[in-house]
């Protein structure tokens, strides 16, 4: 069983026990977070209506802070002796998925 689901803008494919990476989430580490469903795939059955997603849950619990790679950003101007140089390290959060349930 899998499922496809929303997280920070973009759309995973998760299973029970996998680590995602996501965009930074409030919470405290070992806290519960849950999911929207787009989609639910359980063998041979698809579910995709919204009446039926409505409900499937997708839990996840989190298990920390971490960082993306380091970005490095160059400006330049010719012949005027502009130059500037910046970095950036988005911050994400690492959530692991404890379930998949018809929760209503």
């Amino acid at each position: 069983m899998y499922a496809i689901v929303r997280a920070g803008g973009r759309q995973e494919k998760v299973a029970v026990d996998d680590v995602l990476t996501v965009d930074k989430l409030a919470g405290e580490v070992g806290s519960t977070v849950t999911f929207p469903a787009v989609l639910v795939v359980d063998g041979d059955t698809v579910v995709s209506g919204s009446a039926d997603l409505a409900r499937y849950e997708v839990t996840g619990e989190i298990l920390g802070a971490v960082k993306g790679p380091k970005i490095n950003i160059m400006h330049y101007r010719n012949k005027t002796g502009y130059k500037r140089r910046m970095g950036h390290r988005q911050p994400y959060t690492e959530v692991k998925i404890t379930g998949i349930s018809t929760g209503k």
